[in-house]
């Protein structure tokens, strides 16, 4: 957690605000390698972790899903733990969902 949290607000419904943490993708990594080997993690799940460490309401959906494309092709965290292979999304990634598939069971 060396990384300096860039929180925007932001409207959410009628005259109220979000504190919305646009995460930098060593702290993506961070959380990524905090997910439990061999069994998938909710995203969702993870970005809410990463706003509550940061003290912000929520945490950037598409941010996140940009650097975990990064991380997928540059292999520098277990994106498998926490992307869904039957999800559109998957295609995104290195390896796609096959691999998705592969390296949970391998780490079984």
């Amino acid at each position: 957690m060396d990384d300096v949290p860039v929180i925007k607000m932001r409207p959410k419904g009628r005259a109220k605000e979000q504190r919305m943490l646009i995460p930098s993708e060593s702290m993506v990594i961070d959380a990524l390698r905090g997910a439990q080997a061999g069994k998938f993690s909710d995203l969702a799940e993870i970005r809410r972790a990463l706003a509550a460490n940061y003290g912000a309401d929520a945490c950037c959906p598409v941010t996140v899903r940009r650097h975990l494309v990064h991380i997928s092709q540059e292999g520098s965290a277990p994106f498998w733990r926490v992307v869904d292979p039957d999800r559109p999304f998957a295609r995104r990634v290195t390896g796609g969902p096959d691999y998705i598939r592969e390296k949970l069971a391998g780490e079984r």
